[in-house]
């Protein structure tokens, strides 16, 4: 049973690093065990990911400190050490204490992200406008306004049939590689 045991933490071994020698960043993606946003380019971008720490942090310390509390309970607070459990049915300082600052934080949270939300959703003065239509199978694009005003194209998968058919290995971009990919200028605001 031992040794059954042991060849398969072999066998397993083995495989992931197999499979980890495989995988590569994929170009204008996500790099291979990156588990942060991409750093921002725009302002934009970088208000997006400073929202996403502070809510992280926030979450955070809330959960270390309920969890804190809770397990600190747990352990002084037991039976086996002659604990009577307190009596404060409808106490009115906790009732506030758990209304009030439950509130303070959600509001803390939603005021930021409401600005960021604003700030997204505001699409005047654009510089280009693109209408994106997804189909079943691939999307239709069309520039409705500025310097390419009337262009549009249809952009479909064009993975090699091989590797959806596992007869070839699979890139790195697998099943998201295009025959026609939409292009937008830098530094341009666009609404799609």
């Amino acid at each position: 049973m031992k040794m059954w045991r042991g060849f398969t933490g072999l066998i397993a071994l083995c495989a992931v690093t197999t499979v980890s020698a495989q995988v590569e960043d994929m170009p204008g993606g996500p790099r291979v065990n990156q588990l942060n946003l991409p750093p921002g380019v725009t302002q934009m971008a970088r208000d997006i990911a400073w929202l996403h720490w502070m809510m992280l942090v926030i979450c955070t310390v809330i959960f270390l400190g309920v969890f804190g509390v809770m397990f600190y309970s747990i352990v002084v607070h037991r039976k086996s050490k002659g604990f009577k459990p307190a009596t404060f049915h409808e106490h009115l300082g906790v009732e506030v204490a758990w209304t009030v600052i439950p509130f303070i934080i959600v509001i803390g949270m939603a005021l930021p992200a409401t600005k960021a939300v604003v700030a997204m959703k505001d699409t005047t003065s654009s510089d280009l406008t693109i209408k994106a239509t997804g189909y079943q199978w691939n999307w239709g694009y069309e520039y409705v306004d500025g310097p390419a005003s009337g262009v549009s194209f249809f952009s479909n998968l064009s993975t090699p049939r091989a590797q959806i058919e596992n007869r070839e290995p699979k890139s790195n971009t697998y099943l998201m590689e295009v025959d026609n990919p939409l292009v937008v200028p830098v530094d341009k605001k666009f609404v799609l």
